[in-house]
């Protein structure tokens, strides 16, 4: 407090700038050059620091992944659906993230290939996904193996769609991706145990 009686705030400190620049650095360079060729020596160079700093911020290549990943899938409040069309607004969504993020396709590619990217991923489905499947399944008991089978059903379409790009899998037109694809998402969710 100062004598006037207003509270004084404090500048922003130098170290919030240099991890706000080495976590910006480092997402242009896991998106564009993917987990494995991404060095913490390029990202240091890219955020203008030393490599020193962003190993003193993060301890390891993972951390500093894991760290710079914070993905909101913004997932649809299926209240608002009605619930015979759960799993074509999924499909819907998904779709709509995916073609607009090329920072989840990176996540993907890191995923398939890295602990780190496949522990991420695994937490971002965790924790984004679960809630959804909560909304929509009848027992909750089965939420985190439907999840699961959602996820697996999503995460195979974004593969082949935008990582390994198979061409009849591209040539699909979004409609007919959620035509085909969203009933099973809908079984997942919602049909009786098998």
């Amino acid at each position: 407090m100062t004598g006037t009686g207003t509270t004084k705030t404090s500048p922003p400190r130098r170290s919030d700038a240099t991890r706000t620049a080495i976590l910006a650095a480092a997402r242009e360079r896991f998106a564009s050059d993917g987990y494995e060729r991404a060095t913490i020596r390029a990202i240091a160079k890219d955020a203008r620091i030393d490599p020193s700093m962003v190993m003193r911020y993060y301890g390891s290549k993972e951390g500093l992944f894991a760290a710079a990943v914070r993905l909101d899938l913004r997932m649809p409040d299926l209240g608002a659906v009605p619930r015979d069309e759960f799993g074509r607004a999924l499909v819907t969504h998904f779709l709509g993230m995916w073609e607009e993020n090329e920072e989840l396709t990176a996540v993907l590619r890191v995923g398939v290939t890295n602990q780190a990217g496949a522990e991420r991923m695994q937490q971002i489905f965790r924790d984004q996904l679960l809630p959804v499947a909560r909304q929509a399944c009848p027992d909750p008991e089965q939420v985190p193996v439907r999840a699961a089978l959602c996820a697996a059903q999503l995460l195979g379409l974004a593969l082949t769609r935008y990582v390994l790009r198979l061409p009849p899998t591209v040539a699909l037109h979004p409609q007919e991706i959620v035509a085909w694809v969203g009933p099973t998402v809908q079984r997942y969710l919602t049909a009786p145990s098998p």
